[in-house]
């Protein structure tokens, strides 16, 4: 089973934020197709066609709360040692238009992260992470995550969503370090 997790606030007020480009990956997902919708209090989870187990989720706990969604998602889903948990997210450190993908590491200072490596007890999953950078040299972290994308950002964080769809297809079928020296390179913005 592979299980991809967009972090994101729920509500919307947050829907187009930086922070919310995980949410955004998983609308795409499901434009994939869709078998059965998972509704809980804390989650949405949703199993995809395919020949594999195949679901995205988006935690409803606020990005701070992350962890607590995503441990019960994996005991909802009977998630075992066989199955692989990718974390996809915004990240500040990545230029907009895109994409970084890693096999574990760090929480980078990403509070979203933080909590799931918190909750479930380990730093070791694959994660999909998403440019939504720079931030501006004087501003402020949590403004800026929380802020709306502009006509022209959005258009160039929607191409490194697709590219992040492809990516994770591929992450499915393949092996991560291939899909990275693949997918880590690409510029999906016009110089």
């Amino acid at each position: 089973m592979f299980l991809f997790v967009g972090l994101g606030n729920p509500g919307p007020r947050y829907a187009l934020t930086r922070h919310n480009v995980g949410f955004l990956f998983v609308d795409e997902m499901i434009k994939l197709g869709l078998r059965k919708t998972i509704q809980k209090r804390i989650y949405e989870a949703y199993l995809l066609e395919g020949e594999e187990k195949l679901y995205v989720a988006k935690p409803l706990t606020f990005m701070n709360l992350s962890g607590v969604a995503v441990r019960m998602m994996l005991k909802d889903l009977n998630f075992s040692d066989g199955d692989t948990l990718v974390l996809v997210y915004d990240d500040v450190w990545i230029p907009l238009g895109r994409i970084r993908i890693r096999e574990s590491g760090s929480d980078g200072g990403h509070n979203g992260l933080k909590s799931v490596i918190s909750e479930i007890g380990t730093k070791d999953f694959p994660r999909i992470r998403i440019g939504v950078g720079p931030l501006p040299e004087f501003g402020d972290m949590v403004d800026y995550v929380l802020g709306k994308f502009s006509n022209d950002e959005y258009e160039r964080v929607s191409r490194a969503i697709d590219l992040s769809v492809t990516a994770a297809k591929e992450l499915v079928i393949g092996d991560i370090r291939k899909v990275m020296s693949i997918y880590n390179g690409i510029e999906t913005i016009d110089s």
